[in-house]
């Protein structure tokens, strides 16, 4: 068994279906020590991918959510203020100077640590997952930058605290904006697309192993010519799953068996009233004809 191939019966343990392209990447990713840039649409499994490698490498996730307008007390660090309040009136009625207190209160003991950097100060490797990089703005990313070159974070009371470990990094994109070019060549790259038939036939399998395989192949097939519909919100991975479970849980075995029931199932897939519209009972009706 090559090393690609071993990787990926890894990733597969951990119950992440991965192609070989896929595991050749996050096996650079642990040797080399670079950070990984995943892009694709919503939906198609970009976050899993870190939550597969902490189980691969049995260690921790944290985890960054990106939106507009993140700062550094959110996702690096902040003082405990009340703590620090609390301190100070405790130490009024000593005769302490007041660099001494102030050495105190500005100490790790009243340090609140934000994702980043506490992955970078745990004592063994974690995985750390930055995810939806596209919402945050252009100076945070740019802050980012600088930690990911150093794995080094700098606190004015405090000065540098270099990294214990580096973690292994994902950050995830879901291309609602373009990412710096610094920031590209510092990483490794990879674009996931929507899995095709086959792959997302195994996915569904590896997490509902009590469904037959015909009813799987229907809901699989279904879901895949789903996408194909001008949607606003095209049905990822998950949405796959949870319509899986839902027909399971409504003792389907075949999705001829009660077409009314499946069309109201289609809740787990349609997220959006525009999407609930586009699809008619006559679409409906066709995709199970064609899914059979």
């Amino acid at each position: 068994m090559d090393t690609r191939t071993g990787f990926q019966a890894r990733l597969a343990a951990a119950g992440y279906i991965a192609e070989p392209a896929l595991a050749s990447v996050l096996e650079l990713l642990q040797a080399l020590g670079r950070p990984l840039l995943v892009e694709g649409d919503a939906g198609v499994g970009k976050t899993e991918i870190a939550k597969a490698l902490a189980r691969v490498f049995d260690t921790q996730l944290i985890r960054l959510q990106c939106y507009e307008g993140l700062d550094a007390s959110s996702a690096v660090y902040e003082w405990d203020y009340q703590r620090q309040l609390l301190a100070i009136k405790i130490r009024e009625h000593e005769d302490l100077p007041a660099e001494q207190t102030e050495r105190h209160i500005f100490s790790e003991t009243y340090l609140l640590k934000r994702p980043l950097l506490k992955a970078i100060t745990e004592p063994e490797p974690c995985v750390l997952l930055i995810d939806e990089i596209d919402r945050a703005d252009d100076e945070f990313e740019a802050y980012l930058l600088e930690v990911l070159s150093d794995f080094q974070i700098s606190i004015p009371e405090l000065g540098t605290i270099e990294a214990l470990s580096k973690p292994f990094v994902v950050l995830t994109s879901n291309g609602t904006r373009d990412i710096s070019d610094a920031l590209r060549r510092r990483c490794l790259y990879y674009y996931l697309e929507y899995p095709d038939f086959d792959k997302e036939l195994r996915i569904v399998k590896a997490h509902l192993p009590d469904m037959g395989n015909k009813l799987a192949r229907q809901v699989v097939s279904f879901v895949q010519s789903l996408r194909e519909f001008d949607l606003r919100k095209t049905p990822g991975i998950a949405e796959t799953l949870d319509w899986a479970t839902a027909i399971l849980q409504l003792d389907v075995t075949d999705l001829n068996d009660d077409p009314e029931a499946i069309r109201q199932s289609l809740v787990c897939v349609l997220k959006t009233r525009e999407d609930c519209a586009a699809i008619s009972d006559l679409d409906v009706d066709r995709l199970i004809a064609s899914s059979a």
